[in-house]
């Protein structure tokens, strides 16, 4: 019998997770079964269960690889000197999201934002998926810190800046334009950077008090 190579196995562990992406994204984690994830790629029990064990561990994967994207994408920014300001770093991460989750579209719109709402209320009930996404956010706030770190050491913000606060409300923004994605459809990448743009212009009244 002919060996199977790592690269085949790749590829079809790839096709498992986009075509289920897809399902959860379009219908819902609940109301989603293997049955219709088994019609979407087109694949045997057999193949997929080679992978998976079910349902729930292909959720795990799907946010677990999103994460670490997320995650990517703040440490190499964090590299740059200066790193990019958030007007532009909100823009670029749903932007690389969109690049590496092409496939997850509906009637030509991307709904990817879809399935990252669910997973987020999920983890009200589901302590595993919980884990894995209380993981990941410590890795994307620990890498936005970073950035933040960044900022200070080009004289960008000022020295008295806390890094951690400033990198929760970052990806709170992040967060909240994913949901306005999922509900209210795709947003233009310059609507991102404007509205980002014209909260870094604010002056605050109080600072010559």
């Amino acid at each position: 019998m002919a060996r199977v190579s790592q690269e085949h196995l790749d590829a079809r562990r790839r096709q498992i997770l986009d075509g289920a992406a897809l399902c959860f994204a379009r219908n819902g984690f609940h109301a989603t079964s293997m049955q219709d994830v088994l019609k979407e790629v087109g694949l045997s029990a057999g193949a997929v269960y080679r992978y998976f064990s079910g349902k729930d561990e292909l959720i795990g994967a799907i946010v677990g690889e999103v994460l670490e994207v997320v995650g990517g994408v703040f440490e190499s920014a964090a590299e740059q000197s200066p790193p990019p300001l958030p007007d532009e770093m909100i823009p670029r991460l749903l932007a690389t999201l969109k690049e590496v989750r092409p496939g997850v579209v509906q009637d030509g719109e991307w709904i990817f934002p879809r399935l990252m709402l669910q997973a987020w209320t999920e983890t009200l009930r589901n302590d595993d998926l919980a884990a894995v996404i209380h993981s990941g956010y410590d890795r994307v706030r620990a890498g936005w810190a970073k950035v933040v770190e960044g900022y200070r050491a080009a004289d960008l913000i000022p020295e008295d800046v806390d890094a951690d606060a400033m990198a929760r409300v970052m990806i709170a923004l992040a967060q909240g334009f994913a949901a306005q994605m999922a509900v209210f459809g795709e947003l233009p990448s310059q609507t991102l950077r404007d509205g980002v743009r014209a909260l870094m212009r604010m002056r605050d009244p109080r600072a010559g008090a």
